[in-house]
């Protein structure tokens, strides 16, 4: 038996930028190098205002799958964030293939607009209590050679026109 179902691409940074222009949020974006950790992208704070994000996309025991969206510089407890998020156990990292497969992206691009892609619902976005105190939030746009800056409230409106609500907790220590 052979699989008729065709694996759609992930959508791209014009995708992104097409659905966010078609919502009417207003984004701003800048090319760079690209940067695959915080301490990599630490040269580009002064060219752009905002809080900037550190991702960390894990799953839990049942394959539940969270992305925890947090400011740079904070520390996610791994031990004790289940508790909070409303996972079945301690959590883990999710593998790179699910990654791709929910979320579009690969290890070091892990943004928030990648619930574009995330069309089946497979994860939970949370987005740090901490972090939404920024006016402006700064996230790759599905690649890490460009960070895309927008408004706190712009982020949520666009999580809920791809079908997702994401969770504010404080998940930060």
């Amino acid at each position: 038996m052979t699989d008729t179902s065709e694996t759609i691409p992930p959508k791209t940074a014009e995708d992104l930028f097409r659905f966010l222009d078609d919502l009417g949020i207003s984004h701003k974006t800048k090319h760079h190098p690209p940067v695959f950790t915080v301490a990599e992208s630490v040269s580009l704070r002064d060219e752009i205002p905002g809080g900037h994000t550190k991702n960390l996309f894990v799953k839990d025991k049942k394959d539940n799958f969270f992305l925890l969206t947090v400011e740079e510089n904070a520390s996610v407890d791994l031990k004790t964030v289940h508790t909070l998020i409303g996972a079945a156990s301690k959590v883990s990292f999710g593998k790179p293939e699910k990654l791709m497969e929910y979320l579009g992206v690969i290890p070091g691009s892990v943004t928030a607009f990648g619930a574009i892609n995330d069309t089946g619902h497979n994860v939970t976005f949370v987005l740090d209590a901490d972090l939404m105190r920024e006016e402006i939030i700064n996230c790759h746009p599905l690649s890490n050679d460009a960070t895309t800056s927008i408004a706190r409230d712009d982020l949520i409106r666009f999580m809920e026109a791809t079908g997702h609500t994401p969770l504010v907790l404080k998940v930060t220590a």
